[in-house]
């Protein structure tokens, strides 16, 4: 029959232990979310011309073309 052994942890140890279990994860959904977040926002000007166009491979599809003449505002 097995034995049983118990082995001391300090907490320090013990919190990166069960940090290294969710890391991965956590890092997935953050991304999903961000993702999300800048889907949901991608149609509010300050999103648009502070983020999306400055993004390299994507930043001249958010560039706004619209003349200043044909803006109400």
């Amino acid at each position: 029959m097995a034995r049983l052994s118990f082995q001391s942890q300090t907490p320090l140890n013990a919190s990166i232990t069960a940090s290294k279990r969710w890391i991965g994860s956590l890092g997935i959904w953050g991304a999903g979310a961000g993702t999300a977040a800048l889907f949901v926002l991608s149609v509010t000007p300050l999103v648009k011309r502070e983020f999306l166009s400055k993004v390299p491979v994507l930043g001249s599809y958010y560039e706004d073309k619209i003349p200043a003449s044909d803006k109400p505002f």
